[in-house]
């Protein structure tokens, strides 16, 4: 059996400009350090940052007066902030700066009269946190049925922005269709769904047309990294998403030939290596890296850390 690794997969700069926060402020301030929500969406990352002193809470109130307080990579609604500050919290804010695009584009739109279509999953933070930039005139739709139903005040001035971490053939269908119902809705100038989104997608693409399994590296409630597994699948490969190498089961490769490796923007790169090794103990030959786009994109850290 033949393991291909995905070029690029694992952390984003997003990603980890929100960890080195968290880290950077345990170092500066001392333990506890308060995080709005989880900073990333794994399970590994936040268990190493809890053990360090980081406390994780989604109510803003359960954060002491005067505390530090980190604001997770998916952003947070104006609600939240003013909340934060009415509590002098010492606020750094990790909000990926693609989200904090997407906040701006809200904004720009609502200052100019304009109603707002969110396309995005209901109850993902990042969504929240898109959608509580402004108190009214923003719709959300996760998919055409949404579309078809959607009722706006002005459909004349209507703009659309996305998650940033959505498949991107879901994305076009769905900006396809609200093109066809609202012929005057504009969007952003520059997509929304982030690099790092786009560059992994690709990357499981390129695995899909030459493997008969692609294994990603994830946690459940990361909404990039279930969108890997679904763009394999939509191609008709067999594919799964595995928080760590301890769920994978052995039925899934018995008879495989070729089993592709990617992993999440929020997953490490030593889960990645206990999958490879994982299978290496099942029988696993050669383990090769294909080639892809390179990712030289770095965010500065907030301003205080």
């Amino acid at each position: 059996m033949e393991v291909l690794l995905a070029n690029p997969r694992g952390f984003c700069a997003g990603v980890t400009r929100a960890i080195v926060a968290v880290e950077r402020a345990l170092e500066k301030f001392g333990a506890p350090v308060y995080v709005r929500h989880e900073v990333v969406h794994n399970r590994f990352v936040c268990d190493e940052l809890r053990a360090k002193g980081a406390i994780f809470i989604e109510d803003v109130r359960e954060v002491p007066f005067g505390s530090v307080l980190v604001f997770s990579a998916h952003g947070v609604p104006k609600a939240v902030q003013r909340e934060a500050e009415a509590r002098r919290c010492r606020i750094f804010d990790a909000t990926c700066p693609l989200v904090t695009k997407v906040h701006l584009e809200v904004k720009r739109m609502r200052d100019r009269g304009r109603e707002v279509v969110m396309i995005g999953h209901q109850g993902h933070p990042e969504v929240e946190g898109t959608m509580g930039q402004c108190e009214t005139g923003i719709y959300l739709v996760e998919d055409i049925a949404d579309v078809e139903t959607l009722r706006v005040t002005t459909p004349e001035k209507l703009s659309f922005v996305t998650q940033t971490t959505l498949s991107i053939t879901d994305v076009h269908e769905i900006v396809d269709h609200l093109r066809q119902l609202f012929p005057s809705i504009s969007g952003p100038k520059k997509d929304d769904i982030c690099y790092a989104t786009q560059n992994r997608q690709n990357a499981v693409r390129d695995l899909a047309a030459v493997c008969d399994l692609v294994l990603v590296v994830g946690s459940p409630n990361s909404s990039n990294s279930r969108r890997l597994c679904e763009v394999a699948a939509s191609l008709g490969v067999e594919a799964h998403l595995v928080d760590s190498a301890e769920e994978i089961q052995d039925d899934w490769l018995a008879g495989k030939v070729r089993v592709g490796v990617s992993a999440g923007a929020s997953a490490p790169e030593k889960l990645v290596a206990e999958v490879i090794e994982r299978l290496k103990q099942t029988g696993c030959g050669a383990v090769k890296e294909l080639p892809g786009d390179e990712e030289n994109i770095h965010f500065p850290l907030p301003r205080g850390l």
